[in-house]
């Protein structure tokens, strides 16, 4: 017979193993969503200022990504869906938005609609700023909501640039409505990972939220890190991202039922084999994150598996040594080169042509289902760079960061501003297939004036639409 003495130290050996376990993970994932620095108390005249440099910001750096087109201004042509589909359709019938390949885009359709209502001659301009301020806006996000694990403010500002001059983005996505929804997404995966202090901060994650995900469905691959941070983090006002995006889920969720019952599921289409998306993660993002003008280099001599190699060995060099060196940044880094991965393969499994379709230096498609890859290489390998510079306190007093480190941030510095110079401007899809917009509306204007109906029919990419002259001419 075991005495009850007995009974209650096996208890005592069972119960307690558990806790620990869950803790661990807790602590882990905690680590994924750290508190950033409070903000010093500043006078009145200081945040004045502060709210200042920011908006001059914005505007520099929307400037400088529409400079980033040759040929014809970004300003003065208008590209792909922003024509033929989202401003036809707000003109033809405002505010009537419906699911397009399978589900909602209310950012790329509010823009077109705002457009609609300003004098048509103005809406390639329209477009084109509005697609460069929505992607500078997020950048400036990005760098309020990295402040957890990357402290150092040089840093955080060249994880911001870096969004703003993504070196595949002279391809296809500046200067646009519809592309701004692939922005998006590495904003939103920065502000899953922010815990704002301040109600306004709360407001913009919970906004982000919201808009990337009824944007974009491929938002919904963040679920997991949402509900990794639901279970590290038990505070309802710790939650404004998640609710934001809850939101825009259920909104969205509407719009994808709704397409699959009319058979416009993205899902009913063929997929990409496995071999072919993982050689598409490898051309397109391995070998394009030392550059795009450097992987053409290298393709050169290696071909595209040799570029891949190469690119493959010195990323994983690089994260080999921040894994083994800076623990404090191994969550973030497994976390955003899995994401970005994960989104990366999605993208094209769903979408087989750009890894069907030759990929050509000034024409690759498909190269915005590579923006959160890149973004997240970069965003980690900065994560680490952050890590191996900070100060360690000992008996309260900071050490200095010792040489190699500050030689390793330095050579990155460098390696990051060198490949942005050469990839700041060249020809791309948004270059070359754009539409060139002022005779398009001075022939939809000169046929409203001469319609005895007060009605027209264009033809945009081989589809007639019907649209009201009083929606053209206000």
């Amino acid at each position: 017979m075991i005495p009850a003495s007995g009974h209650q130290q096996r208890s005592d050996r069972v119960v307690p193993r558990s806790r620990p376990m869950a803790g661990r993970l807790r602590a882990w994932l905690g680590e994924l969503f750290p508190s950033g620095p409070a903000a010093p108390a500043r006078a009145r005249g200081a945040r004045v200022l502060g709210a200042g440099v920011q908006v001059a910001a914005v505007g520099i750096a929307s400037i400088a990504m529409l400079l980033r087109i040759p040929g014809r201004p970004a300003w003065r042509t208008i590209f792909g869906e922003d024509y033929f589909w989202f401003l036809a359709q707000a003109i033809q019938q405002p505010w009537h938005w419906g699911q397009y390949h399978g589900y909602v885009q209310v950012v790329p359709r509010l823009i077109a609609q705002v457009v609609s209502y300003l004098p048509l001659p103005d809406a390639s301009l329209a477009f084109a700023l509005a697609g460069a301020v929505v992607a500078a806006c997020g950048a400036l996000v990005i760098f309020h909501a990295s402040a957890g694990h990357i402290e150092s403010v040089t840093l955080r500002a060249l994880l911001a640039v870096a969004l703003v001059l993504l070196p595949v983005a002279p391809m296809e996505l500046i200067g646009s409505g519809v592309e701004t929804m692939w922005y998006l997404l590495p904003v939103l995966f920065w502000a899953v990972l922010w815990r704002p202090r301040t109600r306004p901060a709360m407001g913009v994650a919970a906004a982000v939220g919201f808009l990337a995900m009824t944007s974009n469905i491929l938002a919904a691959l963040l679920a997991p890190l949402l509900v990794a941070r639901l279970y590290a983090l038990r505070r309802p006002r710790e939650h404004a991202v998640t609710a934001g995006w809850l939101a825009g889920f259920l909104v969205q969720a509407t719009f994808v039922i709704s397409g699959a019952l009319d058979g416009q599921s993205r899902l009913d289409h063929s997929l990409t084999p496995p071999g072919q998306s993982l050689a598409f993660y490898g051309h397109a993002v391995l070998a394009p994150s030392l550059g795009w003008h450097t992987s053409w280099w290298l393709r050169s001599f290696a071909g595209a598996n040799g570029a891949t190699a190469i690119a493959a060995a010195v990323l994983a060099v690089s994260f080999a040594l921040i894994l083994a060196t800076q623990p404090g940044a191994r969550p973030l880094v497994v976390t955003a080169l899995a994401a970005g991965f994960v989104f990366t393969v999605v993208s094209v499994t769903i979408n087989p042509a750009p890894a069907i379709d030759l990929m050509l230096p000034t024409r690759a498609g498909g190269t915005r289902y590579t923006v959160m890859a890149d973004f997240l290489i970069v965003s980690a390998l900065l994560a680490g760079a952050d890590h191996a510079l900070r100060s360690r306190a000992r008996d309260r007093r900071p050490q200095r960061a010792g040489l190699k480190p500050v030689t390793a941030v330095t050579a990155l510095a460098v390696f990051l501003a060198a490949t942005w110079a050469a990839d700041f401007r060249y020809t791309g899809l948004r270059a070359t297939t754009a539409w060139t917009w002022a005779p398009i509306a001075a022939k939809w204007e000169h046929d409203c004036a001469h319609s005895p109906t007060g009605h027209i029919t264009e033809t945009i990419y081989m589809r007639p639409w019907t649209f009201p002259c009083r929606n053209i001419t206000r």
